[in-house]
């Protein structure tokens, strides 16, 4: 089981129902004061397994899905037998109290009852708001740990782009360093083929003089 406090829950609700159904057949076999006493333990343990059940409820909604649905089951398993729970102690609550206002109940015990559904209904309305609360904690932590997640990815980018930007300045030099390296080698290269022209043109001239020396001497 996911949850070690709706493990809590489950065993304080099933005391109260064997509780309940333990105590039926001394409810039935009671007169009098002692079965209105009788009656009254019985409604409010039901009121208390019904506060049970809507904990559970909580803590079921919370759980991982795997568990969620074995634990919702065995939640309707129990919302089934507090149903029948109730329906035995209302007709068993007709007899033995002729006479007394609803079931045997006075003004103040009315009145009593009607505290008892008021809190219960304010517990339960307390129970949804705090689940309403505990998702909107778990919707937090998973848009913060989404946030923290882009966060990392838009530092892993910028790592990236500032890398290549450091490779493109160093290519950059690079490009600088080699057409300096190419101006150079030209040059060197129009140098070279002045001195060689001038070369040649000195070799014509001697040539020529020689050729001319020769023919003219």
């Amino acid at each position: 089981m996911s949850s070690e406090k709706f493990e809590s829950l489950e065993s304080d609700l099933s005391d109260i129902i064997e509780a309940l159904q333990g105590g039926e057949k001394s409810l039935n076999a009671s007169n009098g004061e002692e079965r209105k006493s009788a009656y009254r333990k019985a409604e409010r343990k039901l009121e208390e397994a019904n506060i049970l059940v809507q904990e559970m409820e909580g803590e079921a909604k919370l759980a991982p899905v795997n568990y969620r649905t074995q634990m919702l089951g065995r939640i309707r398993h129990y919302r089934n037998d507090i149903d029948q729970l109730a329906r035995n102690l209302k007709r068993g609550s007709g007899g033995g109290a002729r006479g007394a206002d609803n079931y045997g109940f006075d003004r103040n015990e009315r009145l009593e009852s009607s505290n008892r559904a008021k809190l219960f209904q304010g517990h339960q309305s307390l129970q949804r708001a705090s689940e309403s609360i505990a998702r909107s904690h778990q919707i937090a932590a998973e848009t913060d740990q989404i946030g923290v997640e882009i966060i990392d990815e838009l530092g892993t980018q910028r790592e990236t782009i500032v890398r290549a930007r450091d490779r493109l300045e160093e290519t950059d030099v690079n490009l600088g360093r080699s057409r300096g390296i190419l101006k150079s080698m030209a040059r060197r290269v129009t140098t070279d083929k002045l001195i060689l022209a001038l070369i040649i043109v000195v070799e014509l001239a001697i040539l020529g003089g020689i050729t001319y020396w020769k023919f003219f001497s």
